[in-house]
């Protein structure tokens, strides 16, 4: 067995010789880091000191910011409230006769004036009773007058007392039962004119059309659950819109001394005025569940802008200020705890300023108290402010009527 001893112990020896292998190239990988090490904090050291030079990091140099001026002007008080355009009046147009449905002179979503004719239906079986009752109005008036001169005759017969005093009281009662079958007549021939005139549907009200639910050919009945056609008044038109109870002690008093409130309404986003009224009239109770009240507003709606059952956003001028202090909306920040804006110092610097805010119009916000008038106020740019930082200023363009987030050119 000599021969196996030799075969075990080279394996041990190969493991050992290629540790041995892996030495110099760890020493090579370490002399690499120790000689790239101090470059690359040489380098972090070198960009770490380089930033405060460039001024906006390091707080050395000035902001560029936009800037207005805190002006003296008027502004309004306003109640909101959420609405939905309502017509004034709403008709629907039905059949007061029985009959078919000849023609029809409107065109759907046309604009109707009162008294304009709209549907026509088959007058002939009217016309057709008006000559019968006519005719039986003249049957009964040859009757009236055969028994009138019956009556003349037998009184003078009973002056010669050639008949009975019943004969004559007879008489006279058959002249007036005559009578009142000549007046049954005449109601009969007013009926039939009437129905005449109902086979001609005109407009009740000026308005437009919506669309139409019966077509011509139809058999139409006075007892008809639908109607023929709706119209809507457009012009003017309403709006009924809900404000909150608190604020319903002040348009009271509005209303009380003979104001006339004028109401905006805006569109579903509250951005673009379609329209400008007057309130009309307020509801005589108090939603219980929502603590609201309804009003309703008129509107001329000469543009048309407003449509039926739209949502719209309404704004009810309640009072005007004048002559107060006003600051675009955009210079105000607002914390959870403060109200404040960035004043710009005579020396170029900012300062932090509190302020109370008042009544809001547009863009436009008024401030109670913490500003004046000519103050001048960073408007963009507050992101890198805080108190004492240098600024260069830049004044916004001035508009007449307020201030305009334009640069000077």
């Amino acid at each position: 067995m000599p021969p196996a001893s030799p075969a075990t112990k080279p394996p041990k020896r190969r493991p050992s010789g290629r540790r041995w292998l892996w030495l110099p190239v760890l020493a090579i990988l370490g002399a690499g880091a120790w000689y790239l090490g101090p470059k690359v904090g040489s380098t972090a050291s070198t960009s770490s000191t380089a930033l405060p030079k460039g001024g906006k990091k390091g707080g050395s140099g000035a902001v560029p910011v936009v800037a207005v001026k805190a002006r003296r002007g008027n502004i309004g008080v306003y109640v909101t409230g959420l609405g939905s355009v309502t017509p004034i009046y709403t008709v629907t147009v039905k059949s007061r006769v029985d009959g078919q449905l000849m023609k029809v002179h409107y065109g759907e979503g046309d604009l109707v004036h009162e008294g304009d004719l709209l549907v026509e239906i088959d007058p002939r079986p009217y016309q057709v009773q008006l000559e019968q009752a006519e005719g039986q109005l003249a049957r009964d008036q040859a009757t009236l007058d055969n028994a009138r001169v019956d009556l003349d005759r037998y009184q003078k017969l009973l002056a010669q007392n050639a008949i009975p005093e019943q004969q004559l009281a007879t008489q006279k009662a058959a002249v007036a039962q005559a009578e009142g079958v000549l007046k049954s007549d005449v109601g009969q021939i007013d009926s039939a004119k009437l129905n005449l005139v109902y086979c001609d549907i005109r407009a009740p009200i000026t308005g437009k059309v919506g669309l139409r639910l019966v077509d011509p050919g139809n058999i139409v009945h006075a007892t008809d659950t639908n109607g023929l056609v709706v119209i809507t008044q457009i012009q003017p038109i309403s709006v009924i819109f809900t404000v909150a109870e608190d604020d319903l002690p002040v348009i009271l008093r509005k209303l009380a001394a003979g104001q006339h409130l004028t109401a905006d309404a805006f569109d579903r986003a509250n951005t673009t005025k379609i329209g400008s009224g007057t309130l009309a009239t307020v509801d005589n109770q108090i939603d219980p569940t929502t603590g609201s009240l309804r009003l309703r507003a008129d509107f001329d709606n000469s543009a048309n802008q407003l449509f039926p059952n739209q949502f719209v956003n309404v704004r009810l001028l309640v009072e005007e200020k004048s002559g107060v202090t006003l600051v675009p909306s955009a210079v105000i920040q607002r914390t959870t705890t403060s109200t404040y804006v960035y004043l710009v110092n005579e020396n170029q610097t900012v300062s932090v300023r509190q302020i109370t805010e008042g009544a809001i119009e547009g863009d436009s916000a008024e401030v109670t108290s913490g500003l004046a008038p000519g103050d001048v106020l960073v408007m963009t740019g507050v992101d890198k402010l805080q108190e004492g930082t240098p600024v260069t200023v830049q004044l916004a363009d001035e508009q007449a009527g307020g201030k305009s987030g334009g640069k000077r050119k």
